[in-house]
């Protein structure tokens, strides 16, 4: 009994150890990294009515350059997962509300949050529908507006002030509404 004690007393001590060098080797890996491309630390923290969005630039699938400085009048900015089934039942929805948009798919950007950052089927829905950008779940747009779920929607005005927000587009309606 007494060796069995000592025995599981080791491995704890052992994995203590594993645990603490993982860490210290996670921060080092950090370090290396230039100051823009750290990961964020913690969770994403959301944007507030009236605050402005952070900064970001990225990439549309068709090529075309998306930034905060590029922002033209109000915009409508929604984030999808291709393994979201809400999103899946949602993109009907959402085709017939952007229809009807003023400005049309210029002022409508649609984020794909997928892992391996690939144009997949969800890009290509979305893609007569807004400009679309694909990128990692922790990426730029992501990080910039808050976002920690799917599927999340916001407007924003040309300056990247956010107008109104919210999962569904039902209450983004109210929001905008109130």
């Amino acid at each position: 009994m007494i060796l069995v004690g000592a025995l599981c007393l080791l491995d704890l001590l052992l994995t203590l150890g594993v645990i603490r060098r993982l860490r210290e080797h996670d921060a080092h890996l950090r370090s290396l990294l230039p100051r823009g491309d750290r990961p964020p630390a913690g969770p994403p923290v959301p944007v507030a009515r009236g605050e402005r969005v952070g900064d970001f630039l990225a990439t549309t699938v068709d090529g075309e350059p998306v930034s905060r400085d590029l922002l033209t009048g109000e915009t409508l900015v929604a984030f999808f997962s291709p393994g979201c089934t809400t999103c899946k039942g949602k993109l009907p929805e959402f085709a017939a509300y952007v229809r009807d948009l003023p400005g049309g798919r210029d002022q409508v950007i649609a984020v794909v949050a997928d892992e391996r950052a690939e144009i997949g089927e969800m890009s290509r829905t979305l893609a007569p529908l807004a400009r679309v950008v694909v990128e990692e779940f922790d990426g730029e747009l992501s990080r910039a507006f808050g976002v920690d779920a799917f599927p999340a929607h916001f407007v924003v005005d040309g300056s990247g002030t956010l107008l109104a927000t919210a999962p569904d587009l039902a209450l983004l309606r109210s929001a905008r509404n109130a």
